[in-house]
């Protein structure tokens, strides 16, 4: 199932399963809620009525999507997790290193999949990454690597926007350079867990204008998911909606310094999971 959040124009977000170029409202299965994270532990409960669902439908093409996740609890992400991003980023004096790294992205950069990505007035470092985003699908902890998959309600499109000159340079951690508003837009649904029979081999794509930037594919992991999820699992409860950044490929503006502009489109594509398309713009 591949399930949405969108705004018919009127304010009112809605939840709904998507068909081709269709969304099918889904609120005779929610009682009117809008909240995808809110269901995310009855998915499976709820999957029958869920395809059987005949609510108002509405063209892909005359709705806004809204990132598919709302509010979620945690956003967390993993640095420098593909074999040939490592290298290039230690080109740009980023160490490779010896363990998971992870970081938080403030759930506050999150947006939709078409929202507009803003320049921030005080850095022109602005950088794309692609990225395969894991949802959590139920409270989970000590997860061992053989039971991870059984705890992923599915997956989605993330782009971590990253301000690089906050993230190497004005601050200790990265937090601060990957939190910026509109950092974090991710979507464009929710491809349940059960359409991707195998996420350690889908191919990523990239483009800025058009322009290929990066092309690879997530088997070029250096953690795979399931030991992302035991490590993280050993340290603190993960939670329905929670957000997994798996890594990002080679092809990163940092090392070449070919970074974002204002008016530049970024394109950003998962095999089987759809495209986020966001507007470089200048922070008002």
């Amino acid at each position: 199932m591949k399930l949405a959040r969108f705004d018919t124009g009127d304010g009112q977000i809605r939840l709904g399963r998507v068909d081709g170029e269709t969304v099918i409202e889904l609120s005779s299965v929610t009682g009117g809620h809008a909240s995808l994270r809110e269901i995310l532990p009855r998915l499976d409960a709820l999957r029958d009525a869920i395809l059987a669902a005949e609510g108002e439908s509405f063209s892909l093409a005359a709705v806004t999507l809204e990132a598919p996740i709302d509010a979620p609890q945690k956003y967390l992400a993993i640095g420098m997790n593909y074999k040939e991003h490592a290298a290039e980023a230690r080109l740009a004096g980023i160490p490779t290193p010896v363990n998971q790294l992870w970081f938080n992205k403030q759930v506050s950069c999150i947006v939709g999949p078409n929202a507009d990505i803003e320049k921030p007035r005080v850095s022109d470092a602005l950088d794309y990454e692609i990225e395969l985003g894991v949802v959590i699908g139920q409270r989970c902890r000590h997860v061992s690597v053989e039971d991870a998959y059984s705890v992923i309600a599915g997956y989605v499109v993330a782009n971590d926007v990253s301000v690089r000159d906050w993230l190497q340079k004005r601050s200790p951690t990265f937090t601060l350079g990957k939190s910026f508003d509109t950092h974090g837009p991710i979507g464009p649904w929710l491809t349940t867990a059960d359409e991707i029979p195998d996420p350690q081999n889908l191919r990523m794509r990239l483009t800025v204008n058009g322009e290929v930037r990066q092309d690879w594919g997530t088997d070029d992991m250096i953690y795979d998911i399931a030991a992302q999820i035991a490590e993280l699992s050993t340290v603190m409860t993960l939670m329905p909606g929670d957000i997994l950044a798996t890594g990002t490929p080679a092809g990163i503006g940092a090392p070449t310094g070919n970074f974002l502009c204002v008016g530049d489109v970024v394109r950003a594509e998962i095999e089987g999971l759809g495209a986020l398309e966001n507007t470089v713009v200048q922070e008002a």
